[in-house]
């Protein structure tokens, strides 16, 4: 559910993890960082996520000013998500996750 201004949390900390705390939310961040998808290669990418359960996390990160979706009048409709100045501003902290998963990784096989 998105979240206004005023229900945000005091903590900055807590106010990106209630942006970005859902595990889809973090991998549709991951595939848009590159640029526009439409609905299909964004459920590709991320693999064993529902119709549904994707839809829902769309709307949420529209409703945060994370993305935006395009919807062209054709038949079939065709929709397209992009990123925002917002959403793109949080490239560093998923950059910081991706190193700091590597590191992991590398100590786990040791």
């Amino acid at each position: 559910m998105a979240v206004t201004a005023k229900e945000l949390p005091a903590c900055p900390v807590e106010t990106t993890l209630t942006l970005i705390s859902d595990k889809w939310k973090v991998l549709i961040l991951r595939d848009l960082m590159p640029g526009t998808k439409r609905f299909g290669e964004l459920k590709r990418s991320i693999g064993s996520v529902s119709q549904k359960v994707l839809t829902a996390q769309l709307r949420e990160m529209e409703a945060s000013g994370l993305l935006t979706r395009t919807v062209y009048p054709e038949v079939p409709p065709r929709v397209e998500y992009t990123l925002t100045e917002l959403g793109k501003s949080l490239k560093p902290i998923l950059d910081a996750m991706w190193n700091w998963g590597e590191a992991y990784q590398a100590k786990s096989k040791l």
